[in-house]
């Protein structure tokens, strides 16, 4: 739910495109840097009518001189030049030899990205030298390659020409704006500077024609219906629209996703590997007349749709389950209901209702008040629009400086959410939430393939952990794979990111993650090979190593752990992270204000790596230089030895791997937060002891796996949730949406002693 939140639908196709964008201009970029600079003045802008011949004249300079030991490299590169140089009968050539070379040394593999330039510059060659206008030798460079195709490769080659302009535009801009200051430019900065001005170049020329080829060519491939209602037992409408290959002679096996979103689905794109396609929308969207509820209805309706599946002609018996977010969780809350039609599920980022949203922790977030409006009614509600981040960042500021209830959070917004309402007055994991997806013994009873793809920096990990742990715990023979690396919530819609809020991903975590979805299925429901990533039930990219590892459990993922006990010792503004038990007992005091709101525009910091490590509410601790590299492996956890003088208080753990180099690293993100009432049991809340030594132990719901360089430094961050964009536990032990800031004159103190610890997972 918090990353759907943060953006909204042309947000999330801009990401997307601009993934596609990296990935097109990825194949093409040069290794070369060996020539000597070149003289270069960047255009002002994209739309400067000087700028073709500008790129002209530095394409003609490097031709001369270009070199690249790399066959490929050097005639992709080269077809770039010609095409820069207007040379695109020269260009067109250069690239059938290297479509040659590529099918000969790619037998058997998917169409590659470089084939958009390939329509491309035949349709420019053809224009030249005949004196066809475009849009007709585009159109004919098009029917002459796509139609060949098979239907994965064809809906790939459709999806990249559909790729927005304003990706290309923003990209070339930004590369104009970064030479602005300068005179010259090296031999690999100007290849990669024409790449994505032929980027820009080509979308600009064919963009506006590829709707209509792409919906030529999909009604030769595809029999789709939209629209089509299946009734629930109660009277609702579902609304489904329906994707099939028309090539096919025999019944298939369907993939669906049930979404409360109308936004980007994937029905064509399961249609193209052989799947029957299928969205299901929510009841309350589409024709369905009725109020939308979020979760409550969404596994009985999920079982609807499917057994109204299994029953169609076109269906071979067999219903798989997918979805990211949203459709993640639909897919749970249906296998609870045990639907015989269900045979596998993959899910990504799910959301795990009463675990990770709206609470995460047992702590509401405002975001939720935000999601509820949007999930509720199509239109932007009233007082700022869905997707002004502004307006909702003034409104938590509003509210915490305002000190009142977290029930009257949205009177402040003049806009009542009544779907938000009643989660607050369901604060424990009570039935109400038991009820949505599966529960304790319910879990040993789903037996079917499930594949659960995550993120060490994925605001949904602790949903899918949850879903993970919960069923290996009541089915320990269940036939779950868990796959998880450097990745954050938008891992399925748009791709793992190279570089993650600064952060450098490794090369071996940038696969294609919905190849590998629909691989897994071809295994489950087609008796396909087992993708060769998933080697045992639990696969995780190991941080810093570029390689993937393989567990049968998260346990299994370490051999052994470093306990690290909180020294009250003190250096500057840090305690330290020991090894031992200190031998003399030590107390370390932490105040926290309740009604100091001068900290109103704190914000979370945002990126994973920084020179930085700014504290809020918060102790800091950091070890002694590790003596070798660690690896870090798992889940961690701890004991927190402590007095406190209320009911109730609500924490925060991070931990940072310290470079060398002085660089902060997040080892996950967001943070590990938790209210100690219900820190040991999510359904029965236990206060806390006011003014009495008490111990609480815990065991992280964030995972990562990292290998710590020799001399780095362990700096964990122990801190209390005070914060403009969570709801505030003021420790009264009442019910904490009820509480204000009047009841906040004391302000929170706590004595941390000595025998806290935390417990590293390492594998040796």
């Amino acid at each position: 739910m918090t990353s759907l939140a943060a953006t909204g639908r042309a947000s999330r196709a801009l990401r997307a495109a601009t993934w596609l964008l990296g990935c097109l201009l990825a194949a093409a970029l040069p290794a070369w840097a060996a020539a000597a600079d070149f003289e270069f003045h960047a255009p002002s802008t994209v739309d400067d009518p000087n700028a073709p011949a500008i790129m002209r004249d530095l394409a003609q300079r490097i031709l001369p001189v270009y070199q690249e030991p790399d066959p490929d490299r050097y005639l992709a590169n080269l077809s770039a030049l010609q095409m820069a140089l207007g040379d695109y009968t020269s260009a067109y050539a250069t690239r059938q030899s290297l479509r040659e070379r590529r099918r000969a040394a790619d037998l058997g593999r998917r169409v590659g990205r470089a084939v958009i330039f390939d329509i491309y510059a035949y349709a420019k060659a053809m224009e030249a030298e005949n004196r066809v206008p475009f849009a007709q030798a585009f159109t004919q460079s098009f029917r002459d390659v796509v139609p060949r195709l098979n239907d994965a490769d064809a809906y790939a080659v459709t999806r990249w020409l559909a790729t927005s302009l304003p990706v290309f535009q923003e990209a070339l801009q930004k590369s104009f704006d970064q030479r602005r200051l300068k005179d010259s430019i090296s031999a690999s900065d100007a290849m990669d500077l024409i790449w994505t001005y032929l980027g820009f170049e080509a979308y600009r020329t064919f963009g506006a024609l590829v709707d209509a080829l792409d919906a030529e060519d999909d009604q030769r491939r595809y029999e789709t219906v939209g629209d089509t209602e299946v009734k629930t037992t109660d009277g609702a409408s579902i609304s489904v629209e329906i994707v099939r290959p028309k090539n096919s002679a025999k019944p298939l096996p369907a993939l669906l996703e049930f979404t409360i979103y109308d936004a980007e689905d994937y029905a064509k794109e399961c249609a193209s590997r052989g799947y029957v396609g299928i969205v299901a929308h929510t009841r309350g969207t589409h024709t369905d007349p009725r109020d939308v509820v979020p979760y409550e209805y969404d596994g009985d309706d999920a079982r609807a749709v499917i057994d109204w599946i299994a029953a169609q002609p076109w269906s071979d018996g067999q219903v798989g389950m997918y979805g990211d977010g949203y459709s993640g969780f639909t897919a749970w809350a249906a296998a609870k209901r045990l639907p015989r039609a269900l045979k596998a599920i993959a899910t990504s980022a799910a959301t795990a209702p009463g675990i990770d949203a709206p609470m995460s922790g047992s702590i509401f977030h405002n975001s939720a008040y935000r999601w509820s409006l949007y999930a509720t009614d199509p239109e932007p509600p009233s007082g700022g629009g869905y997707y002004d981040d502004a307006v909702w960042r003034a409104l938590d500021q509003k509210w915490y400086q305002s000190g009142w209830r977290y029930r009257d959070f949205g009177r402040l917004h003049q806009v009542q959410s009544p779907i938000f309402t009643r989660w607050l007055n369901h604060p424990s994991y009570d039935g109400y939430w038991q009820k949505m997806v599966p529960y304790r013994d319910q879990f040993a009873r789903i037996t079917i393939p499930v594949l659960t793809m995550t993120g060490y920096y994925a605001g949904s990990q602790a949903g899918a952990l949850y879903y993970y742990l919960q069923h290996m715990r009541y089915n320990p023979s269940a036939d779950h794979t868990l796959v998880i690396g450097p990745y954050d919530d938008s891992l399925m819609p748009h791709g793992p990111l190279a570089m993650l809020q600064k952060y450098e991903v490794d090369p071996a975590a940038l696969i294609d993650f919905r190849e590998l979805r629909y691989q897994w299925f071809d295994h489950v429901l087609k008796a396909g090979a087992t993708p060769t990533l998933l080697t045992d039930r639990v696969n995780y990219e190991v941080m810093g190593t570029d390689q993937w590892q393989h567990a049968a459990s998260l346990q299994a993922m370490a051999t052994g752990s470093l306990r690290f006990y909180l020294d009250a010792n003190a250096s500057g503004d840090r305690h330290r992270l020991v090894r031992h038990r200190p031998s003399r007992a030590a107390i370390m005091r932490q105040t926290v204000s309740l009604t100091d709101r001068s900290d109103f525009a704190w914000t979370a910091p945002a990126d994973f790596i920084s020179r930085n490590l700014t504290t809020h509410n918060s102790l800091l601790f950091s070890s002694e230089p590790l003596e070798k590299p660690t690896e870090f492996s798992g889940l961690f956890s701890g004991r927190l030895d402590f007095a406190v003088n209320k009911m109730d208080v609500d924490l925060n753990v991070t931990l940072y791997e310290l470079l060398p180099t002085g660089d902060y690293v997040y080892l996950f993100n967001p943070t590990y937060e938790f209210r100690a009432s219900y820190l040991r049991d999510r359904v029965h809340r236990q206060l806390l002891k006011a003014g009495e030594r008490q111990e609480l132990t815990f065991k992280s719901e964030r995972m990562t796996s990292r290998l710590l360089q020799a001399g780095s430094r362990l700096v964990m961050v122990l801190g209390v949730n005070k914060r403009p964009d969570r709801e505030i536990n003021y420790g009264t032990g009442e019910d904490v949406s009820e509480e204000s800031i009047a009841d906040g004159a004391d302000p929170i103190k706590i004595r941390w002693y000595s025998g806290s610890y935390i417990d590293i997972p390492v594998r040796q």
